[in-house]
């Protein structure tokens, strides 16, 4: 669940998320202009305190935090899914989960 915080923080960390998945013309699309009005909407003065505001808040936050892990999430699929068919070289497939293969003593490996 994601941790309330404040309504600018929330915004900024959307239009970040937005930023990074639209790339320089982000502000030119249509979900930029829809987190903007949307958080505009739904603001409220210091001296009010309503549950909506909360609610709308705290639906932010996880919009936020959905994004971060889409993203993240896919960086990880590039870089261990996108490589298609590897050698069956032992040594690189052990070193892209981060093992080593064990070697005889005196440094010489396995003989064959």
């Amino acid at each position: 669940m994601a941790a309330v915080t404040s309504p600018l923080r929330a915004c900024r960390g959307i239009l970040k998320e937005i930023r990074l998945m639209k790339g320089s013309g982000y502000r030119l699309t249509p979900v930029y202009k829809y987190v903007l009005d949307q958080f505009r909407r739904n603001q409220v003065t210091g001296a009010q305190y309503c549950r909506e505001h909360m609610d709308a808040l705290h639906t932010a936050c996880t919009y936020q935090c959905l994004l971060t892990s889409t993203r993240m999430h896919l960086q990880l699929h590039e870089l261990y899914h996108a490589r298609g068919d590897r050698d069956p070289d032992l040594e690189q497939v052990a070193g892209l989960v981060g093992l080593r293969l064990p070697t005889q003593p005196g440094g010489k490996g396995w003989e064959t």
